[in-house]
């Protein structure tokens, strides 16, 4: 092994002799100090010039709120939902119970991983192993996929938000994930000790999932098998539908759009991963016998296209995963490739690109959204910027609605969900062929 060279004192006095011998180090220091690195890296002439103003807007009403939890991808395919639902029942506003969803999904996962991690207790799987300490890294955070989330509400259907509301835990996570990922973690370690003894780990396994239900239900509020359901609707209009379940409520009211039948397109820019194939992530789900996590891996630009497509012809919002970090002005709601100039105040060149981001740890999905907008020119082809309904509140962005330039929806959009329909004919033969299983920590398993 080459020997590691310490940082000694000769070259730290090089490193400030050189630092102090630029004038713009000083400048940037004074105004990074006392202003932060956004306000002075910010691209004043990108910034301005990245209007609200779009030739294609979805409405889709008040945009939600998570809190401080990251249930994006629950509020962002139910926002895809409600507009359905708004659009059956004749509603301005509607929305659907995030908290009811994140229970079952939640409960689910406690099923999953147990299930999972007893198999490789069984199969030997080396504790210090990467696969097993991944998963036990990994487990009950509040990320997720649009194929998990399809997968709850074809199970348990969805409910209106005020008949399932939002709890201190739902709201703020944190703890109620601590003492789930605790007990995970103890049903493990009791796994691990009786190996050999198939029955007493079906025995954890199965305290373990009560434990679990336990858990949720005492921080979430125990979730209605059924309700009654009345509304009036932006008309004045009375409606009684009388008693319904959750996944009689959902089959009526978004069925129509059938989600269920989606398909979850990504850009995966790794050259190994050939366009037009199916990939997925092994160990990646949440519902035991619910629809596998799979994607098909296509260039960016047939994503937009089905995009664009999706909104200008069928008017509905379309569901997608990005890394939304780079480049963001979260109070402004704004994102282009150039928004901000770091290098120019470190004088580094900030130069990979999409697929050296991947492939080197620099950048993942982690936060998914909704399209409810486009901007094409006058020349009928050119896409300029998107409007994306986020569920971070109202005080930010365009009342919580951001913009986003068109460059970086190439650079930083992993993935969207777009009816099948919309696929040609080899994309369609493509989804009949078995995926390419990635492993467990393989970046495009992301959870948003």
């Amino acid at each position: 092994m080459t020997e590691l060279k310490p940082l000694d004192a000769a070259k730290l006095d090089e490193l400030t002799a050189d630092f102090d011998g630029n004038v713009a180090n000083t400048m940037a220091m004074n105004a990074v100090t006392v202003a932060g690195i956004n306000k002075v890296a910010r691209n004043y002439d990108r910034a301005r010039l990245l209007q609200r103003r779009f030739s294609t807007t979805v409405d889709n009403g008040e945009v939600t709120h998570q809190d401080h939890s990251g249930r994006c991808w629950l509020f962002s395919s139910l926002n895809v939902a409600r507009f359905v639902a708004k659009k059956n029942m004749n509603l301005k506003e509607f929305e659907f119970s995030q908290n009811y969803a994140m229970y079952y999904d939640k409960l689910e996962r406690v099923n999953y991983f147990l299930q999972d991690m007893a198999a490789l207790v069984r199969a030997g799987e080396p504790v210090d192993g990467r696969l097993f300490q991944h998963m036990l890294a990994d487990v009950m955070g509040d990320g997720g996929q649009w194929t998990m989330a399809l997968n709850v509400y074809k199970k348990y259907g969805a409910v209106p938000k005020d008949l399932y509301p939002e709890t201190e835990s739902s709201k703020n996570t944190g703890e109620m994930n601590t003492q789930l990922r605790h007990m995970l973690h103890t049903a493990v370690a009791h796994m691990e000790a009786a190996a050999t003894d198939d029955a007493a780990i079906d025995d954890i396994i199965a305290k373990a999932t009560a434990a679990g239900h336990r858990i949720l239900t005492i921080h979430l509020g125990e979730p209605p098998k059924s309700f009654d359901w009345e509304w009036t609707d932006k008309d004045g209009e009375f409606h009684r539908d009388g008693e319904i379940t959750p996944v009689e409520f959902w089959k009526k009211y978004v069925g129509s759009a059938d989600l269920e039948s989606y398909v979850c397109l990504v850009d995966d820019p790794r050259a190994e991963h050939a366009k037009g194939r199916k990939i997925g992530i092994e160990h990646l789900g949440n519902v035991v016998g619910g629809d596998a996590t799979e994607y098909l891996n296509v260039p960016v630009q047939f994503m937009k296209d089905c995009v664009r497509t999706i909104l200008t012809e069928q008017g509905i919002p379309v569901w997608f995963g990005a890394d939304c970090h780079p480049m963001m002005d979260r109070e402004l709601g704004e994102w282009a490739t150039d928004l901000f100039e770091y290098g120019k105040v470190y004088g580094y060149d900030f130069d990979m690109d999409k697929e050296q981001r991947v492939r080197y740890g620099d950048s993942a999905m982690n936060h998914a959204m909704a399209f409810v907008g486009v901007d094409v020119a006058d020349d009928g082809t050119t896409t300029r910027r998107w409007r994306v309904e986020n569920s971070w509140g109202s005080k930010i962005a365009d009342h919580g609605y951001f913009t986003m330039g068109d460059d970086w929806f190439s650079e930083y959009v992993y993935e969207v969900a777009v009816p099948k329909a919309l696929l040609p004919d080899e994309y369609l033969k493509a989804l009949d062929e078995p995926a390419t299983m990635l492993p467990a920590w393989d970046p495009m398993g992301a959870l948003a």
